[in-house]
């Protein structure tokens, strides 16, 4: 499950990147209750969503005019250079370097070998999301074309754990992530192998679930402000309820409402 006691590995932060920033804002504003509180012109109109005075989420606009509106998400690292040439060796590659965000703490980007992008946070002042879970980020999910891969290149640069869970039938298994040592109860994502024909871009990515007390409506508010409802309100035993979801801009975000609201767990188990 995740917390904000954050340790190296667990996903401590996850941003939006828009063409317009003043439109995403009022989208999800909308969805879950989040006010933006942009940072202002000089950094460079980045800024957060916040629940209740809580950090959830941030927003900013695509520093790449050739980059698509996506979700990115940060795992927490004591040290990005370090992590930076753990995914080189690894097989990854580098998007940006590391770089300080003033005394705030050290972000890099990269993507690894199957072609999802994903991001680092090295803490300063900074330690993350104030909150996690109840109104914000529950879960992360990979979708990938190669899950033997996946595994080995993570476990290489974070030293994940890893458990396979059968699916239904014969759909293959669902690999739950978890911190190194943490068992079930540090599980934060998992990892989903799928076709090409099955990734609505052909391509693996990383994707954010969010916590929300009724899926159903929330779905329902997306798709009359122009997101598109790629799974509807779906129940999973022993899970509880999820949708998948595509914003306006296309960018690809998840619902679930936890069985157990104090232990999420991964969504396809």
């Amino acid at each position: 499950m995740l917390s904000n006691d954050y340790v190296p590995g667990a996903p401590n932060w996850v941003d939006l990147g828009s063409r317009d920033v003043t439109a995403a804002a009022a989208f999800y504003g909308d969805l879950f209750g989040w006010q933006f509180r942009s940072a202002g012109p000089e950094m460079g109109d980045y800024g957060m969503f916040q629940l209740d005075g809580d950090t959830v989420a941030a927003l900013g606009p695509l520093q790449d005019a050739h980059a698509q509106p996506a979700w990115t998400v940060y795992f927490h690292t004591p040290d990005a250079d370090a992590t930076t040439k753990a995914v080189e060796q690894a097989g990854g590659s580098v998007r940006f370097p590391p770089m300080a965000v003033a005394d705030q703490g050290r972000l890099a980007g990269y993507t690894d070998p199957g072609g999802s992008e994903f991001a680092v946070w090295e803490p300063g002042t900074n330690p993350g999301l104030d909150r996690v879970g109840d109104g914000g980020l529950c879960w992360t999910e990979l979708y990938t074309t190669d899950a033997a891969k996946a595994k080995q290149f993570y476990g290489a640069v974070f030293d994940w754990d890893f458990e396979d869970m059968p699916l239904p039938g014969d759909a293959g298994s669902y690999v739950v992530a978890s911190r190194s040592g943490g068992g079930q109860q540090g599980s934060h994502g998992g990892i989903m192998q799928l076709g090409t024909d099955m990734l609505p871009e052909g391509t693996s990515y990383w994707q954010p679930y969010f916590s929300v007390a009724d899926v159903d409506g929330t779905v329902a508010r997306a798709a009359g402000r122009g997101g598109a409802v790629l799974m509807p309100g779906t129940d999973m035993a022993g899970v509880g309820r999820l949708a998948l979801l595509r914003d306006p801009e296309g960018a690809f975000f998840a619902l679930l409402h936890a069985a157990d609201p104090a232990d999420p767990v991964s969504p396809r188990s």
